[in-house]
Formats: C-alpha cells, sequence, structure tokens
C-alpha cells in the first residue's frame, strides 16, 4: 500500500437513550507505533488542515497529544451517556493489539468530551457536537521532551489477515513519517474580522443578574454560574492550528484542547481548571472560583492577590466548590488530601483562588464515573446542582453546547484526563463563538461580574489576533 491516505477499519459505534452499544464482536483494533524524530505536534496538524484534528496538552507538561482523521467514532445520547461511552470504549479496547514503540503515550486513546446538558440538542453552532462524542484518529503523534511517536491506528474484522495487516500499517506510518519530516505547508492567509457581536447588551445581563441574585436571598439557592457569548464573523476560514499554536506558546499554565470532529468545525481552547485526572487508583481534580485581573506590577498584583484572598464574596464562592468537591469524592475515594484554604492559581492574564484535590480510588475504575460524578462542579454549574441546572437553561439565551463541560481523552485502560471547556471557542469555517461565565452568588454585583466575562474572553480574541472591546 503505501498512500498517504490510506486508511483502513473506519467504525462507529452510535447508541442511542436507553439501547445497549452496536458492536461488532469480530472487530478488532490494531495499533503500530514508530519512533518520529523531528516531527512536532505543530507540524503534525498544520499538515492534517482539512482532516479531523484532535490535540490535548496538560498544565505544564512537556507532553503533547495530537491526532488526525478517524479510526473510530463513539457517541451517545440522553441520561447514560458517561455509562454508554465507557461500555464503547471497552468493547473497542477488547482485545486490541498494540504496539506502542516502548512509549505508553504513544498507545491509542479517544479524544473527545461531553456537552454541559444530558439533554444537549445539537443546533447549528454545535452542528457536529453530540451530548457525548469520542474519536480514535486514525493516525497519532505523541510529543514528549523533544522526542516524538508516531502511531496509526486501523479496526480490522476477524476474515482480514493480523499479519498482512500489520505489515500494511507500518508501511502507512513510514508513507506518513516521510511526509511530516518534509518541511511544514504555508500556513492559510490571514482572515480579516468582518463583525463582532455581543448579543446580550448589558442592562439584559444586569436585568438577568439581577433575577439570580433576588432567587438567591430568598433562599433557593446558593450560586449559579451564568454566561454570555461574542460572535466573530471573518472573510474566510479560521486558522484554528495558529489560534491554539498561540495558546500554546501564551498560556503553558492553562490545559489546551482541539476537539475538530468535522473539518473546520472546531472546539478549542486554554482552560485553567481540571476537572479530574485517573491513574490507575490515583485521582487529581481541584477547586478553581473567584478571580480577579492581574496587576501591572509585582506590588499591584501582590495587593490583587491579597485582595482576592479577603474578598467575602469570592471566598463563599469558592468555598461552596470545594465543600461540594469533598462531598462528591468522600463516598468513592479512599483517601483525600485537600487543603483548608484556597492559594492563589496565576495565570497570563488572570488570578484565581485554587485548591488541589488528590485522592486514592479503593480500586482502578476508570476516569467516566469520575467525570460523571463531578460535572459539572458549582464552579460552572451552580448549587445545589439539581436547582442551578435548570435555571441556567432557562436564564440563558444561548445554549451552552460544549461550553464548560468535560474536554479530555482515555487511553486502553479507560484511564484519562479530563478539563473544563472554558476559556474556548467553537468555530466553523469563518464563524467563531466566545463563551465566558461568572460566579453569581446574592451579592454578586452585575458590573463587576460583566468585567469578569470581558477579562475572560480575552484569551481567545487575542488567540485570534482581535483587540477586546467588550
Amino acid at each position: 500500500m503505501g498512500s498517504s491516505d490510506w486508511r483502513l477499519g473506519d467504525w462507529e459505534i452510535e447508541s442511542l437513550e436507553n439501547e445497549p452499544p452496536i458492536s461488532d464482536h469480530r472487530s478488532r483494533l490494531i495499533s503500530v507505533t514508530i519512533a518520529a524524530p523531528g516531527v512536532t505536534a505543530v507540524a503534525f496538524l498544520s499538515q492534517a488542515r482539512g482532516r479531523e484534528r484532535f490535540f490535548w496538552q496538560a498544565a505544564h507538561d512537556e507532553a503533547a497529544l495530537a491526532g488526525f482523521g478517524v479510526a473510530a467514532d463513539l457517541r451517545a445520547w440522553g441520561m447514560e451517556r458517561f455509562h454508554s461511552i465507557e461500555q464503547q470504549a471497552k468493547m473497542l479496547f477488547h482485545g486490541a493489539m498494540i504496539e506502542d514503540g516502548g512509549q505508553p503515550l504513544a498507545a491509542p486513546r479517544l479524544f473527545g468530551g461531553f456537552a454541559f446538558a444530558d439533554d444537549f440538542v445539537p443546533d447549528n453552532t454545535w452542528a457536529f457536537f453530540h451530548p457525548a462524542h469520542f474519536v480514535l484518529p486514525h493516525y497519532q503523534l505523541a510529543q514528549v521532551s523533544g522526542e516524538s511517536w508516531l502511531t496509526i491506528n486501523a479496526v480490522i474484522t476477524a476474515e482480514d489477515d493480523v499479519g498482512e495487516v500489520q505489515a500494511s500499517l507500518r508501511e502507512a506510518l513510514q508513507a506518513r513519517l516521510a511526509l511530516l519530516q518534509q518541511p511544514p505547508p504555508a500556513p492559510p492567509p490571514a482572515v480579516a474580522l468582518q463583525q463582532m457581536d455581543y448579543p446580550m447588551p448589558y442592562h439584559v445581563w444586569e436585568q438577568m443578574i439581577e433575577r439570580a441574585t433576588a432567587v438567591m436571598r430568598a433562599g433557593t439557592f446558593n450560586k449559579v454560574v451564568l454566561s454570555r457569548v461574542c460572535e466573530l464573523r471573518f472573510d474566510g476560514p479560521v486558522d484554528v492550528a495558529g489560534a491554539l499554536t498561540y495558546l500554546n506558546q501564551t498560556y503553558p499554565d492553562c490545559y489546551r484542547f482541539l476537539f475538530e470532529p468535522r473539518p473546520y468545525h472546531a472546539f478549542y481552547g486554554a482552560t485553567p481548571e481540571l476537572l479530574v485526572q485517573v491513574n490507575g487508583r490515583d485521582l487529581h481534580t481541584m477547586s478553581l472560583a473567584g478571580s480577579i485581573r492581574r496587576g501591572q506590577t509585582v506590588a499591584e498584583d501582590e495587593e490583587l492577590a491579597q485582595e482576592l484572598l479577603t474578598s467575602q464574596k469570592d471566598l463563599y464562592e469558592h468555598a461552596v466548590v470545594a465543600d461540594s468537591m469533598r462531598r462528591r469524592l468522600a463516598p468513592v475515594v479512599s483517601a483525600i488530601e485537600m487543603p483548608d484554604q484556597p492559594d492563589v492559581l496565576r495565570l497570563g492574564y488572570i488570578q484565581h483562588l485554587f485548591t488541589p484535590v488528590y485522592g486514592r480510588l479503593p480500586k482502578p475504575t476508570g476516569v467516566l464515573p469520575l467525570v460523571e460524578i463531578l460535572h459539572p462542579t458549582p464552579a460552572l454549574g451552580g448549587t445545589p446542582r439539581q436547582l442551578a441546572l435548570p435555571y441556567i437553561t432557562q436564564a440563558e439565551p444561548v445554549p451552552r453546547g460544549w461550553y464548560a463541560a468535560p474536554v479530555g481523552w482515555l487511553d486502553h485502560h479507560l484511564d484519562g484526563a479530563f478539563a473544563v471547556g472554558i476559556r474556548s471557542a467553537i468555530a466553523q469555517d469563518r464563524r467563531v463563538w466566545l463563551h465566558a461565565g461568572a460566579g453569581i452568588v446574592a451579592n454578586s454585583q452585575p458590573q463587576k461580574e460583566w468585567d469578569e466575562t470581558a477579562l475572560k474572553f480575552r484569551p481567545m480574541l487575542n488567540a485570534l489576533g482581535i483587540a477586546q472591546s467588550a
């Protein structure tokens, strides 16, 4: 074979609510890896322009994971979507033949995530995003400390000869590697902003916040997170890979991600918030709530940090999140390590109250049961959850889609990492939508919360080369 676009075994599993996943028990995943000296994730994604693309890099982590093409596609709907994806992933990886080249990070992994709400129905903005959607890329790249490994994944049937398939996969890998080691293609032409719109004017935002605080003062619930939208239109297709490169360079202290299940339809961002990471029995998560801007000088920055640490509104907002995290994890962990007082997490443009959380599971369960338990945290939903979430649905005029929802990856052990999809953008060819939210408690002030959301729009606007105006 050897064709650069050679593909084998594209495979789709879909499940409807309350129906078991469809599977072909004769299918088998084959994964082969080779060293890929000199190949970077940036070049890998650039060469894959016009294909399905995926990317993940954790905060302060040298390891970058990328993929393109589709070897398997998993989707689910409804209240059982987390469990359905877990079962589909188990079937996909069952009996898999994996050659990871001695680098575990190069083993096959699913990239994807979930919508914010169980009952999400894709609209025009999120046309190719489902309530739960994961893709096993046809090609993967793992870049670790200056070294890279290239992986090819394919799903075959019982009639296929495994030895012949593996030989063909190695041939395809070598052909792809030769292409990736060539000079990268020229970047796409720059595009110009044609229109920028904030559909919700300030007076509508003010009314929304005042209604929410009145409800909370009446004792209905303690906190709710409300968001607004920025809409952008360009004169050509947005360079998502270029925006991601900017985010990687500018926000290495955030979790950078890309999920592009259809060419030119991409969800990407640089979020400071880890929802949960599970490796065997080890669990890592965080409480992140309460915000203030960075200072122009070291002294001003420290003064603002101290203001945040003594703000009763922000401390209360953070305590709501931290207490909820502790309650949700208590039934499923055998040990938990969580400081009593928050610290300050300083990012490039904003500071947050931050509490790291580490736990030990009684036995390995994989990451998805923890994703279901923790999503959404009060940092992005509210509390009590069963009251705050319906309120968000009726209060916000624009559906959230995957904004503020879990996005990340699963490996063949069903371990993985998921961040919260904030400081993000959804791009559709030459249009882009941004969401930004603020935690509302009983004493929240509409202008301050408006200013906070304006600050949170900044990373994605900067990544698109746009100066902020609201």
